[in-house]
């Protein structure tokens, strides 16, 4: 098994990288747009006796993220589980789903309806005018759930964990990401479960 966190130098996807380290014998990815950063999180950890593994990643490159994908489909034959809570700007967010929203998702659904609405509209700038909020948190669950029902059959969890003590809430939140940690390793660890007992990939 193979696991890609993105953002994940520290806060919740951090914990959430240590928390895959301790519980599971896969190769787990921690993933920064800064590789020296990255790379001194890794070495940390290693301190610790767990053996994080480090992607460059930036998730508003395009040509980064296929690099990435191609790095995963060449050394496992894809990627067993992805944990994306990784953001930018919402224009940055407009224009990277202008290029990668898959051309193959047809659905009517009104969540995909909504999602290439908000894309366009951030693309433009536009976005606040028009009622959406300065923030690509939410709408990225909206997005994944327009996903769900896709033909290639991919379990999505997404989850919201509350006011977090993290950048976007600038520390401001309620909960450290202890305290909210067991609420996405139960959500990977039972799709993984399901998805092993259904006999898919």
């Amino acid at each position: 098994m193979v696991a890609l966190v993105t953002g994940s130098t520290r806060g919740l996807e951090l914990a959430i990288v240590q928390a895959l380290c301790q519980a599971f014998k896969w190769d787990v990815y921690l993933s920064a747009w800064d590789v020296k950063r990255g790379a001194m999180v890794v070495e940390d950890l290693q301190w610790g006796g767990l053996k994080p593994r480090l992607l460059q990643l930036d998730i508003t490159d395009p040509a980064n993220i296929l690099a990435a994908w191609q790095h995963f489909m060449k050394e496992y034959g894809g990627l067993d589980v992805l944990i994306n809570n990784a953001q930018g700007d919402p224009a940055s967010f407009g224009n990277m789903c202008n290029e990668l929203l898959p051309l193959h998702v047809c659905s009517p659904d009104l969540q995909l309806v909504a999602l290439k609405c908000f894309v366009a509209e951030a693309k433009a700038g536009d976005h606040i005018s028009k009622g959406w909020p300065n923030s690509g948190d939410g709408l990225s669950k909206i997005g994944l759930m327009a996903l769900r029902d896709t033909p290639e059959r991919i379990q999505l969890n997404p989850c919201c964990l509350g006011w977090v003590k993290s950048d976007i809430s600038y520390t401001n939140g309620t909960r450290t990401p202890a305290e909210v940690l067991d609420t996405p390793v139960h959500l990977i660890t039972g799709a993984v479960k399901y998805v092993v007992l259904q006999g898919q990939p």
